[in-house]
């Protein structure tokens, strides 16, 4: 096994156009990863770095902001402006006629909603980054700026935000698909040191028992999001010119993957459910008593390990999944790209009644996708509430989206060996 991936990768390597995306990627995330480590001006980082250990929604939102938060660096608030601003606009294009135009335009339109995206991501992190220096303000662990010190800061985190897009997109372009997804990567792995010593602190305290558990439940989920990852519902698919032919007639089949939405859910649905703890801890300190204590209320009902917030985390997820999933996957057009190539689907009549059927397939396999999603999404608080073990800010989203890159990268790295073939043949 390990001989075969060593020679994958060596064949890989030996690509001119894999090596040179390979290159831009590694440069890429090398430039974000320095500039990570850029300071904002006037922060305590001992203050800074107690706040985080002792909040695992902070830690949570780390994950997202591609590891920048924790040092707040000038790219503090990361990929979360643009992660919103896509939902926004993805959100906006049911609602909004020349938003769903613009989806139905295919390169082009997609392209005119990135604009928008990019566009909106501006005033997004603008808020974002007011909001962040409320908060640490109210815990003391940055002073009160000036009117000009406070725009400064404003305007360098707004421009950190806009560069790591900027990265993200370079990769997308030059390198490697889905560019986002590799900084959140990056950040994920760069926190693996800090990870691994909060694990042999773990062991150190935890009994033995409770360690075996967690390894091996560790290396079940890695498996099972191996597993949801790989699979696929393959529905038949006949074409009517080959009827002539059926001895010699190759099966043909649509596959449809169980996780059609990837780790887009959690994305968005991390993006939503933290909103309430960050709003209490901004309004915690208000000097109206009973906003301060509405906001300690909310606080402690969004608590990363309280069970309403992993219901509506949970809920979020399993929603996000099939919302996302109706984004990416219209079975109309797939019936129209059948139909066009003479093919039909065994058993079923053609036209509606074929939409209605994959539909209905679909509906069907993202049910149990959804239902996964959702558990990997509530996994650290299954792991801290019940086992005991603690220090899981990164947990099952950070491993999903881990395995996730890992097997795109590997399933784009065998798709342009196979067109480098294709290519040597011709």
């Amino acid at each position: 096994m390990l001989s075969s991936i060593f020679n994958f990768f060596s064949r890989a390597l030996k690509s001119p156009s894999i090596k040179k995306k390979l290159i831009v990627t590694a440069v890429v995330l090398v430039v974000f990863r320095l500039t990570a480590h850029i300071p904002a001006a006037g922060i305590d980082r001992e203050s800074l770095a107690s706040l985080f250990s002792s909040s695992p929604l902070l830690s949570l939102l780390d994950v997202f902001s591609g590891g920048t938060l924790a040092n707040f660096s000038i790219m503090a608030l990361g990929l979360n402006p643009y992660i919103n601003a896509s939902i926004i606009l993805q959100l906006l294009s049911y609602v909004v006629p020349k938003l769903e135009e613009l989806t139905k335009e295919g390169e082009y339109g997609q392209e005119k909603i990135n604009q928008y995206t990019r566009i909106l991501t501006i005033p997004l992190a603008t808020l974002q980054a007011f909001a962040m220096y409320s908060l640490l303000r109210s815990q003391g662990i940055i002073s009160t700026l000036s009117p000009g010190a406070l725009t400064a800061l404003i305007f360098t985190m707004t421009a950190g935000t806009v560069f790591a897009v900027w990265l993200g997109e370079l990769i997308s372009e030059y390198g490697f698909k889905n560019g986002i997804s590799f900084l959140i990567f990056a950040g994920i792995v760069s926190r693996l040191p800090i990870t691994l010593g909060q694990s042999i602190s773990v062991v150190q305290t935890q009994d033995l028992l409770k360690v075996l558990i967690f390894l091996a439940l560790t290396i079940v989920v890695i498996g099972l999001i191996i597993f949801v990852n790989e699979a696929t519902r393959q529905i038949p698919i006949q074409y009517a010119r080959s009827a002539r032919f059926v001895s010699s007639r190759v099966p043909s089949y649509l596959p449809l993957r169980l996780n059609q939405a990837g780790v887009i859910p959690i994305i968005f649905a991390v993006s939503l459910v933290l909103l309430p703890s960050m709003a209490g801890q901004f309004l915690a300190g208000s000097s109206n008593s009973q906003i301060a204590n509405f906001a300690s209320t909310l606080t402690s009902i969004f608590s990363p390990q309280s069970v309403i917030y992993n219901v509506v985390y949970f809920l979020l997820v399993f929603g996000f999944t099939y919302f996302y999933t109706a984004i990416v996957f219209n079975p109309e057009k797939i019936y129209e790209n059948i139909q066009k190539g003479g093919g039909f689907i065994p058993g079923i009549r053609p036209g509606s009644a074929t939409a209605k059927y994959l539909s209905f397939v679909l509906s069907r396999i993202t049910l149990v996708g959804g239902i996964f999603l959702g558990f990997i999404a509530v996994l650290p608080s299954f792991f801290q509430n019940s086992i005991g073990v603690a220090n899981l800010a990164i947990g099952g989203t950070g491993v999903l989206i881990v395995v996730s890159v890992v097997l795109e990268l590997t399933r784009e790295l065998e798709g342009e060996l196979v067109t480098r073939k294709y290519e040597g043949l011709l």
